[in-house]
């Protein structure tokens, strides 16, 4: 006989208060300018939350002028927070894929530097397979050697909140950036006319 909390439990389900599924998961990639980096997968069906932040150096707690200025290490990142059972790690890889130029190893775009590098930062040796194997059907695919990192997450350090959704908050200053700094044209060259799966 089931338990009255069993009971409330299931009934709770039905109206939608259940606890979160055991499958939501973390990724964390860096692509560049992390208000870039938010948009792509903000629209994706399963993804549950995107937050920019900075990890991959030795700084601890580190501030945007920290990161900026360059030496602590960090990338600009951000944290993929998404439910597996609607979206695979996989998908989140390729979409990252087709919102970085993967041939520049001295940042992104018009960013310029370690800090602005495009890196994939893999949880555990399921993720970094499915990384490294992306890779390669990228190289394939693109005949020529990708240079983009993957390597083993780091702590990941949330950034200042005026920095969180800033393409919702502030649309025409973040499309005027997008815009100058040459991010949708070079996706364009390197990825082919409409084959870019960027959201600006």
């Amino acid at each position: 006989m089931r338990s009255i909390f069993t009971l409330f439990i299931l009934f709770a389900a039905t109206l939608g208060f259940a606890q979160d599924s055991p499958n939501i998961r973390t990724a964390i990639f860096a692509g560049g300018c992390f208000w870039c980096m938010e948009p792509p997968y903000d629209k994706v069906n399963g993804v549950l939350e995107t937050t920019s932040g900075y990890s991959g150096g030795h700084v601890k707690n580190p501030s945007y002028d920290q990161v900026s200025a360059g030496g602590t290490g960090h990338a600009e990142v951000v944290q993929v927070k998404y439910d597996a059972d609607k979206v695979s790690y996989s998908e989140l890889l390729n979409i990252f894929w087709h919102n970085v130029d993967p041939f520049d190893a001295g940042g992104q775009f018009c960013d310029r530097g370690d800090q602005y590098r495009a890196e994939i930062f893999y949880g555990n040796e399921e993720e970094k397979k499915l990384a490294e194997e992306s890779k390669k059907k990228v190289e394939a695919e693109l005949g020529k050697k990708v240079v983009t990192q993957i390597k083993p997450a780091a702590t990941f350090y949330p950034a200042e909140a005026y920095h969180q959704d800033y393409y919702q908050r502030n649309p025409l200053r973040y499309k005027y950036y997008r815009f100058r700094c040459g991010r949708d044209q070079r996706l364009e060259e390197v990825w082919g006319k409409g084959k870019s799966k960027s959201k600006s």
